[in-house]
């Protein structure tokens, strides 16, 4: 990794320092159920800390509305509702602007900041306004300042450079710790080291961790590298499968996106999940493992209901069938006993193993076994770099308990699958190098 740090820092005694922090935590009734992304943040603010820096603390909390925007932005959910005449877009803008405020505020993680900083962290009740200038100000060494949700400002997604003007002017020195994010060109994440209006630039321990182990992993593998793809559509990870053909050796795919690859082999996959634009991507991936002498394994068997669960919780009924034999009233949401372990056979001889996506919709307790059949498999590979992309296959080895078998999980889904592509993280590339 060639990105400075915080401890290339020679002096911060006294200096300003902005950091982008990932604090888009689970909220329920206004209270925090996940702290995970809190604690990770904690190596890098305390450092700061006790180096006598004056911290500013910014992230951004859900996906708010444009609530301060002329411009009407709604969600999925909403887009239906409007279409089905329920509602209208400005009656959702106007309930937005009373209730977001108050729903993803990041109010609360302050006041859990306060607790585990030893009372040092302060709350600034907006951004770039008068509190947040006030409470810059009146900052001492060693203490802490963490602004309002950065996305109740519709600047900060667009760059808008009066904005970044407002951002920088808090700081000498900007570091991002949010590799959750590090994927986006936004005002708080890169435009304002990109618009010139910061010169030091650096990483937290987070993002360098992040760096060094997932990078350097899929840069210098330990082979046999084996790479784990899951999750639902092909189409959202077009490159990162083409990309990790050429670097592992064998490819694991699973999860709703294996449907696809089963038809285009001339498989009947009933109601399964299909990309069908993607048929003849999937075939030529097929062809591309050929030639390059690489393995990629597909389910041989497949768990089958008749209908995708509702509430996603909800008991269903299963049956086991061959993958490219599904019955075509019945749809495949999770691998088969063979395919585990055809699966977990295979992570065990790998020294190195990345992993993005659940083999199925694990979320249900009758369809979990096969991503419980990989999270297992990476937990008893023993002597091997083991590392999950973040996403849904975080989740699920937290949940299931696996997560301090494996060698590192990390914070950031999208920004994994970036790099597992190949692709530069804006967040990144605007850092200063050693």
């Amino acid at each position: 990794m060639n990105k400075m740090t915080v401890k290339d820092l020679k002096d911060l005694k006294g200096k300003r320092v902005l950091v982008r922090c990932d604090f888009n935590v689970p909220m329920k009734d206004g209270a925090i159920t996940d702290e995970n992304r809190i604690i990770g943040a904690l190596p890098t603010i305390k450092y700061l800390m006790e180096h006598g820096a004056k911290t500013v603390l910014c992230s951004h909390m859900g996906k708010p509305h444009s609530i301060f925007s002329d411009e009407v932005k709604l969600n999925k959910k909403d887009k239906k509702k409007v279409d089905a005449g329920e509602t209208t877009a400005e009656a959702i803008i106007e309930k937005a602007k009373k209730d977001e405020p108050k729903k993803l505020t990041l109010a609360p993680v302050a006041k859990r900041l306060n607790e585990l900083l030893g009372g040092k962290v302060t709350f600034a009740s907006d951004v770039v306004g008068a509190d947040a200038q006030a409470k810059v100000a009146a900052l001492k060494e060693g203490e802490c300042v963490l602004l309002e949700n950065l996305r109740f400002h519709w600047e900060e997604e667009k760059k808008d450079l009066e904005f970044c003007k407002k951002l920088a002017s808090f700081c000498e020195i900007y570091v991002n710790d949010a590799f959750g994010t590090a994927h986006r060109s936004h005002a708080s994440t890169a435009a304002i080291v990109e618009y010139g209006l910061v010169k030091t630039a650096v990483c937290g321990f987070l993002i360098e961790k992040e760096l060094t182990v997932m990078a350097d992993s899929l840069e210098h593998p330990t082979r046999p590298f084996v790479a784990i793809l899951g999750g639902a559509k092909v189409a959202d990870k077009l490159n990162v499968i083409s990309n990790l053909l050429e670097k592992c050796d064998t490819l694991i795919i699973g999860g709703g996106m294996a449907y696809t690859f089963l038809k285009a082999q001339g498989g009947s996959v009933g109601t399964s999940l299909v990309d069908e634009e993607k048929l003849g991507y999937c075939k030529e991936m097929l062809e591309k493992a050929k030639s390059l002498g690489k393995e990629l394994l597909l389910p041989v068997d497949t768990v089958v209901c008749k209908d995708f669960p509702d509430p996603i919780d909800a008991p269903v009924e299963i049956k086991t069938v061959v993958s490219k034999e599904i019955p075509a009233d019945m749809m495949g949401l999770d691998i088969g006993e063979e395919t585990r372990k055809l699966f977990a056979d295979k992570i065990k001889t790998a020294k190195t193993v990345i992993w993005n996506g659940p083999m199925g919709v694990f979320e249900n307790p009758t369809l979990a076994a096969g991503t419980i059949a990989v999270a297992q498999a990476l937990a008893d590979a023993k002597g091997a770099t083991t590392i999950v992309g973040g996403g849904d296959s975080a989740a699920a080895c937290t949940q299931l308990g696996f997560a301090d078998k494996i060698t590192h999980i990390s914070t950031g889904g999208g920004a994994s699958l970036e790099l597992f592509e190949g692709k530069v993280l804006p967040g990144i590339a605007c850092l200063n190098e050693k």
